[in-house]
């Protein structure tokens, strides 16, 4: 049968919130991954529960299409999949689908579906479902630009009982990427918010608000089978009482930690894993409220910041400095040019605040979420650095949900240290927040020569011109200063000495299905 697309999408307020940490590359003692009999560390046991700290609670909605927190993503990956998903290395490989090819022309997209694959209702997956995501999705989303990328489908259809075939409107060589984002969910299903049901390793079991949220191994999943039986996410937002749960043996596993944190109680039964957080930490300006609307302020505050003096300070020297809105591990479109472009230099700064009408500097107000330790760390080092310079700054800490309802949908902000990954291996998902039309854009930022660069990134068919139109977009941020751009921060896990198979991502996901003990 064939379905039109529907193109009346209402673009909701609140897209995805990338703010804490995604990861990269393991090291070496990051274990093995697969069906091995052994791993790095010994035999590998099939079973077993895991508890997982976490320090943020999930959202209010665990429905794949209305998750506005990178936390609620990174945990119900286990939960969810697409027709196709991201793996480790950063491809997209077949999921829901078996396979996938794209025509000549870059319009059709052609998805056989994989034979066996159940819900964790024990329904099959039929081509009805996977017409009813797309359409649930295009209508439902909180994603922005998943929203535009649907948009540009002009028809999708079920061929026959398992193809599904996409036709869009114009090419896009990022739409792969987009579709790994709908999550494939049971046709008429209407409790995805409270009791999610997915195609992923792992189904949902039960979750307790501010508590924990538990799920278990799918005896059925189609593919190679997650070994542990049981995971439990338990949440603290308090960070002390994560680290004394930790040490207390009562949590198996913590990401996302900071190098004083493994300090104080890394060794005896724990040991280290250390990626990268794959996210554009910075401190964001509100380009719309004086006196940040004036670029020369802007980059006297590029030159008052001494970026690596912030990572060893707050991280021991770990970390990756940035210089732009593209985190290192999009490697196609890090320029690694933009990282030192503006040098420490405080009598430029000076000089540049004086040019601006502010020879004595300004007072300003840094607002962090107050549970991300790394964040309100590296804000206590900005307020010295600022100093030097005249800009006396004092941190506002406040509440994760204050900050999602004040700084970031209202706007209601001077500046903030927060950090945004990507929800896709594709530039556009770091790049396209900063277009003046976008609603996610909540810094203000204002550039009719970026948007234009943007918006030929966004037609282009040419996957190596479109790369040099992205990197020539993320220039135009730098040489603005639209923010003070300031690393990718260095993401340690400290997890029992007898786990082993955790695998880090290029972006913000955590993978359970390859984590298991051994002997």
């Amino acid at each position: 049968m064939k379905r039109m697309f529907a193109l009346f999408l209402s673009v909701l307020l609140l897209v995805a919130v990338l703010c804490a940490c995604g990861g990269t590359k393991p090291e070496e003692d990051a274990g093995g991954f697969g069906s091995d009999e052994t791993s790095s560390s010994g035999e590998i046991i099939t079973g077993g529960e895991l508890v997982v700290g976490i320090s943020q609670d999930l959202g209010d909605s665990l429905d794949p299409y209305q998750m506005t927190a990178a936390g609620t993503r990174e945990v119900l990956f286990n939960v969810y999949e697409g027709l196709i998903k991201p793996d480790a290395t950063g491809d997209y490989v077949p999921a829901v689908a078996s396979d996938y090819t794209v025509s000549e022309d870059g319009l059709t997209y052609t998805f056989p579906l994989r034979d066996g694959v159940l819900f964790h209702n024990g329904d099959a997956v039929t081509a009805e479902d996977v017409l009813y995501s797309f359409e649930t999705c295009a209508a439902t989303s909180n994603e922005t630009d998943l929203i535009a990328a649907l948009s540009a489908i002009e028809k999708i259809e079920a061929d026959g009982d398992n193809q599904i075939v996409i036709t869009l409107s114009e090419p896009s060589t990022a739409f792969l990427s987009y579709a790994a984002m709908v999550y494939i969910v049971p046709e008429g299903y209407s409790d995805q918010a409270t009791s999610p049901v997915g195609t992923g390793p792992f189904k949902f079991v039960s979750r307790s608000v501010q508590e924990s949220l538990v799920m278990e191994k799918f005896a059925d999943y189609w593919g190679e089978a997650a070994y542990l039986d049981k995971v439990t996410f338990k949440i603290f937002e308090d960070a002390n009482a994560l680290m004394s749960a930790l040490s207390a043996g009562s949590i198996d596993m913590v990401n996302h930690l900071t190098i004083d944190q493994v300090d104080t109680v890394k060794g005896g039964d724990l040991k280290v894993l250390e990626g990268t957080m794959n996210l554009v930490q910075a401190l964001y300006l509100n380009n719309g409220v004086e006196p940040f609307d004036n670029e020369k302020v802007r980059q006297a505050m590029c030159y008052a910041v001494n970026v690596d003096d912030i990572l060893e300070l707050t991280a021991a020297g770990y970390g990756a400095k940035l210089g732009s809105s593209i985190y290192p591990s999009f490697t196609k479109y890090f320029d690694e040019s933009l990282v030192d472009y503006y040098d420490y230099d405080v009598e430029k700064a000076k000089s540049l605040l004086a040019e601006a009408g502010y020879p004595d500097g300004f007072s300003m107000t840094i607002t962090i979420p107050s549970n991300y330790t790394p964040h309100m760390n590296v804000g206590e080092v900005l307020v010295e650095q600022l100093a030097q310079v005249g800009i006396t700054a004092t941190i506002e800490p406040v509440e994760w949900e204050t900050w999602l309802t004040e700084v970031y949908a209202g706007r209601n902000f001077e500046s903030t240290v927060i950090g945004f990954d990507a929800a896709t291996l594709n530039a556009g998902a770091l790049l396209n927040r900063w277009m003046s039309t976008n609603e996610s854009n909540m810094i203000n930022y204002d550039n009719p020569d970026y948007d234009a660069v943007m918006e030929e990134a966004a037609a282009c068919t040419d996957e190596e011109q479109q790369t040099e139109l992205y990197k020539e977009a993320a220039s135009i941020l730098t040489e603005t200063a639209a923010n003070v751009y300031i690393q990718d921060l260095a993401d340690f896990m400290l997890v029992k000495s007898d786990l082993d198979g955790y695998q880090f991502y290029p972006m913000y996901v955590m993978d359970l299905s390859s984590v298991h003990y051994v002997a």
